[in-house]
């Protein structure tokens, strides 16, 4: 089973607010903080979150401050800020120390910071550090004597297993949760959490954890159908030993006994009828979900295939290609082409693999670059290094072909007269960027998306291949960075390669 869809859907099933009866309104700087969003401007949301972090502190309103802290947390350790994190952590529990005296409700705030670190250790992928944060946090939940942090606890447990690996561990908690919402006849809450587990499953196109979700799902719905029948089945007697049991308290005669027993019947078919529709909708369902899943089967079977054959047919036509006259224009292109289709296969089959990174003086760097491109432009083209005189850790090879690339595209369509930029700017303690702009004919909106993606169109190999622009994309994506274009400079083009390091 797909674990990050199974994990989506254990939040979406345990997802509590854990504040205090007395807290107060959120103050102005909370609010400001969970009104931005952080996927627009992350930095943002958390220097905001900090600020009402330490404002609720200096007030001593612990509980606030503890909520405030523990959602700035994400907002570092999701850029890699760790060090951040864990300081922004330590604080927190210092206020808690400081301004909590019930050992329930310490505990309580204590289980949030607790929480946060075991997120930041699976991460990090240290399972024994994560082990012992789960450790702790269930020492907590069970100080606090809130059911609700143990139902939490459970939730992250099945985190901790399906991430690491421990499969069989994860189903076993995750259906002591099952069981506990089933035992408590929640049975809507559950059955949303299988309904949201297929529709992610299609959504993602994986057909394993929609026939998984299937098959357990037809396993609980048949058991929890037999105990509400069951509970219905117990009710309408209850009914019926009530009626009878006033109609000879109350009326003897058989008129007033034949309508109960006649309303009940009806009421009873009226049920059956109910179940046998119910029935029939549920058959229907499975037969139209299993005819699904062999089609989802066909089409993942088709997509590997498909996949496997682009990353060997380069490889499988190169020795003939070696042996033609590589001076033909023709013979030259499909080399090239092969070439290019390789690197783009490894780049993805390595996606997940590290990288070394090393320690480069960024003036020199960029200079360097921008040498290699002076005999390619157009007359009077000028060329613009912007670099502070500093260094950076970056993986050379990888973004020297990036911005190569991105140079020789700006000579080849910047005209007469242009201008051509290669810029460096720090963006935080371990982010930074690479830009390349020109001012040539820029690229339309409507093609913006498309011009990092293979494949997209039939091409004359003669004038390229357009594999290019994916091939750096796959390149910046595997150093935890991105390539884009920027939306926002409409003199010309301009490329931006973020990077983490």
């Amino acid at each position: 089973m797909n674990k990050k869809v199974f994990i989506l859907l254990l939040n979406l099933l345990f997802c509590f607010t854990l504040v205090s009866a007395q807290e107060a309104e959120k103050s102005d700087l909370q609010k400001r903080a969970e009104a931005v969003n952080p996927k627009e401007d992350i930095a943002k949301a958390r220097s905001l979150f900090i600020h009402a972090f330490n404002d609720y502190a200096n007030k001593g309103k612990t509980a606030q401050a503890v909520e405030c802290a523990v959602k700035a947390t994400p907002l570092y350790y999701s850029e890699g800020f760790f060090k951040e994190a864990f300081d922004l952590l330590q604080r927190a529990e210092q206020v808690i120390l400081a301004g909590v005296k019930s050992p329930s409700e310490k505990a309580a705030l204590q289980y949030l910071t607790i929480k946060e670190r075991l997120q930041m250790y699976i991460k990090m992928r240290r399972v024994e550090s994560a082990k012992e944060q789960l450790n702790a946090m269930e020492a907590k939940a069970n100080e606090s004597l809130n059911e609700n942090l143990k139902n939490d606890l459970l939730y992250n447990k099945a985190i901790y297993y399906y991430t690491f690996g421990m499969n069989a561990q994860g189903n076993a908690v995750f259906k002591e949760m099952a069981n506990k919402l089933t035992a408590s006849k929640e049975y809507n809450k559950v059955d949303e959490v299988y309904q949201t587990l297929i529709a992610n499953g299609r959504k993602s196109n994986n057909a394993g954890i929609v026939a998984q979700a299937y098959s357990n799902y037809i396993a609980w719905k048949d058991s929890t159908d037999a105990i509400k029948r069951a509970d219905e089945i117990g009710a309408l007697n209850k009914q019926i030993e009530e009626h009878k049991a006033t109609i000879e308290d109350k009326d003897s005669s058989l008129s007033s006994r034949m309508a109960i027993i006649v309303g009940l019947c009806i009421l009873a078919g009226a049920l059956a009828a109910a179940l046998v529709v119910g029935a029939v909708v549920l058959m229907r369902y499975i037969l139209l979900t299993r005819k699904q899943k062999k089609t989802i089967k066909l089409a993942n079977d088709s997509n590997a295939l498909k996949a496997k054959f682009i990353s060997n047919i380069s490889a499988q036509l190169e020795p003939t290609l070696q042996k033609l006259d590589s001076s033909i224009p023709e013979v030259k292109a499909l080399l090239d082409f092969s070439h290019h289709v390789q690197t783009l296969s490894e780049l993805e089959n390595t996606s997940n693999e590290a990288i070394e990174y090393e320690e480069i003086q960024i003036p020199q760097f960029c200079e360097g670059l921008m040498n290699e491109i002076r005999d390619k432009v157009k007359k009077d083209v000028n060329l613009t290094v912007n670099a502070p005189k500093m260094s950076a850790k970056i993986n050379q090879e990888y973004v020297s072909h990036i911005l190569l690339h991105l140079l020789n595209n700006a000579a080849e369509y910047t005209p007469e007269g242009g201008n051509i930029w290669l810029e460096y700017k720090k963006r935080g303690p371990k982010a930074h960027q690479f830009l390349v702009s020109d001012t040539g004919e820029g690229i339309p909106e409507e093609k913006r998306e498309d011009i990092f993606k293979p494949f997209l169109e039939i091409r004359d190999l003669t004038t390229g291949d357009g594999l290019g622009l994916p091939t750096c994309k796959q390149m910046a994506l595997k150093m935890n960075g991105d390539l884009d274009v920027d939306p926002n400079f409409t003199k010309g083009a301009r490329f931006v390669l973020d990077l983490h390091s």
